[in-house]
């Protein structure tokens, strides 16, 4: 056997023996391959993931929200509400025939304006002239028949009771003359008043008995709108004098009426007290029957502050609104008090001149920093 294959046998064993020797460090490093790296690479994975949030988050401080602020300025602030109401003439009068008769002249018309006075219609006066000359015949006779009986009398040729009846008949027939000679004017049928004929219900050649409806006078010139007021606000009408009223028949012109009366009871189940607001109308285009939309200012405060009723908002139970001071916001809890539209007063907790976050307030939280594209002065500029 040569040395070289004698030496081979001992060559393996060594190598046996040093792979024996570095079998832990082997597997140390096996082991690191498969579980520790893949563990670092998702560790890395999640620092950058993290990074990239960071960096998104500084990203997102630096977007400031957008808001609108309104200058608190003081004015006038109402509380009004709106009540239908009906136009009615001031005065409706309906001309009757006072005595019977055929109309042998009417001189009026629908629509026609008549003073007081002016002749209506005319009654056939003939009977009723005959009754009066029948009537001062009798009186005639009657003041003959005393004046000869006080002759009498004087030389004790008549007694004091035929004096006392001749006496008596004469003030019966003066009283007849008198009723005759005022049945003769009541054929002439007159306007009581100044106004506009709205109704005639006669022609010539109309019967008539007494009482019968001949037109109906309305005065327009003035007139009173009519409007229901519920009880819980009776104490508020009370301190009224004028009242703001819209006319739809007329385009929505306004128009200002003033207190005549409130009705002390009730007319309906409901329990409204009417109340009279008189309006004048020289050039009568408001006409009776018409729809009124009558305007009842409740409660006013001439220098007050108001606000958006949308602009508040509730934090922690407490409502206030966003005040914004050198581009940031704070939110301050305020007082409100009545409703005008869609404002609402701020009694306390705003200060004139503060700027009132009344755009964006719903994206924004206190403290932080925002970017005032627009102040404005009137809370109408956010219509416009």
């Amino acid at each position: 056997m040569t040395d070289d294959a004698l030496k081979r046998p001992t060559f393996r064993r060594r190598l046996l023996r040093l792979a024996w020797h570095f079998l832990p460090l082997i597997a140390v490093l096996i082991l690191i391959v498969l579980v520790i790296l893949p563990l670092l690479q998702k560790i890395d994975a999640k620092k950058a993931d993290l990074r990239e949030q960071q960096a998104m988050a500084g990203q997102a401080e630096q977007v400031l929200t957008n808001v609108v602020t309104l200058t608190m300025t003081p004015g006038p602030v109402q509380e009004k509400i709106s009540l239908p109401g009906v136009v009615k003439p001031w005065i409706t009068l309906n001309v009757v025939a006072e005595v019977k008769g055929k109309i042998i002249s009417k001189n009026i018309s629908k629509g026609a304006q008549v003073k007081k006075g002016d002749v209506l219609a005319v009654i056939d006066k003939r009977d009723y002239q005959l009754n009066l000359d029948s009537a001062r015949a009798s009186y005639d006779t009657a003041r003959s028949n005393e004046k000869r009986l006080v002759a009498l009398s004087k030389k004790n040729f008549a007694t004091l009771s035929q004096l006392d009846d001749a006496r008596s008949l004469v003030s019966t027939t003066r009283a007849a003359v008198n009723l005759a000679k005022l049945n003769l004017e009541r054929c002439t049928i007159r306007a009581p008043m100044d106004g506009i004929l709205d109704r005639v219900f006669i022609e010539t050649g109309t019967f008539l008995d007494a009482g019968d409806p001949v037109a109906t006078v309305l005065q327009m010139d003035r007139l009173k709108v009519v409007v229901g007021i519920p009880e819980s606000d009776v104490a508020a009408v009370r301190r009224l004098s004028e009242f703001e009223m819209t006319f739809d028949a007329l385009d929505g012109e306004r128009v200002i009426g003033t207190y005549n009366y409130l009705f002390k009871t009730t007319d309906s189940m409901a329990r409204l007290y009417s109340l009279e607001i008189k309006l004048d109308n020289p050039d009568l285009r408001i006409l009776p029957d018409m729809f009124a939309r009558v305007a009842l200012v409740k409660n006013r405060v001439d220098q007050g502050l108001a606000v958006p009723i949308y602009s508040l908002v509730t934090q922690k139970d407490k409502t206030g609104v966003f005040v914004e001071k050198g581009g940031n916001v704070f939110f301050r809890p305020v007082k409100t008090g009545f409703q005008d539209g869609w404002r609402i007063l701020v009694k306390d907790g705003i200060d004139i001149g503060e700027h009132v976050v009344v755009v964006g307030h719903g994206l924004i939280e206190n403290k932080e920093q925002v970017n005032v594209t627009h102040t404005i002065s009137n809370v109408k500029e956010l219509i416009q």
